[in-house]
């Protein structure tokens, strides 16, 4: 007998609120704990010029370094973050195989170069958002789809 068997509909529209209110929460509190780091001064690298626009839409206004932006090479980058003197640097790469695969190049230069890449908030975000946001850029509107399907129920 299958486990919904019996269940009336309210209950369900009532587990998937509840989801999504936990998701739309654990979104929040990663996005707060970003911008906090940043806010301390800790860069964040994202791919381009949207991605950086798509952070300070939802209040992360601190340092932001747009990888692809003006035709840098990996290597630009590796030196560009060299030379700013950070010790810290939070990768905010693209959640495609592209994003991820220069997350993970990006992560090996700088780790040699005895700076610290923060993979964490990455790692967060591509957990609760994998299967629907493909790309930093499309954060901002995911959240407001979120918020508006919870008000909504």
């Amino acid at each position: 007998m299958p486990k919904n068997c019996g269940r009336s509909p309210n209950i369900k529209v009532k587990n998937l609120l509840a989801r999504l209110q936990e998701k739309e929460e654990k979104i929040r509190l990663v996005l707060e704990s970003l911008a906090e780091e940043n806010a301390e001064g800790v860069p964040i690298i994202v791919e381009g010029k949207k991605d950086a626009e798509a952070l300070k839409a939802l209040g992360i206004n601190g340092p932001i370094i747009e990888a692809k932006t003006g035709g840098k090479a990996l290597i630009d980058l590796i030196s560009l973050v060299e030379n700013s003197g950070t010790r810290e640097i939070i990768l905010l790469l693209d959640f495609d195989r592209r994003g991820r695969e220069m997350t993970r190049r990006l992560k090996q230069r700088l780790e040699r170069t005895g700076t610290r890449p923060n993979t964490e908030f990455w790692s967060q975000l591509l957990q609760l958002v994998w299967r629907e946001v493909k790309d930093i850029e499309g954060l901002a509107t995911y959240i407001e789809t979120l918020k508006h399907k919870i008000s909504s129920f």
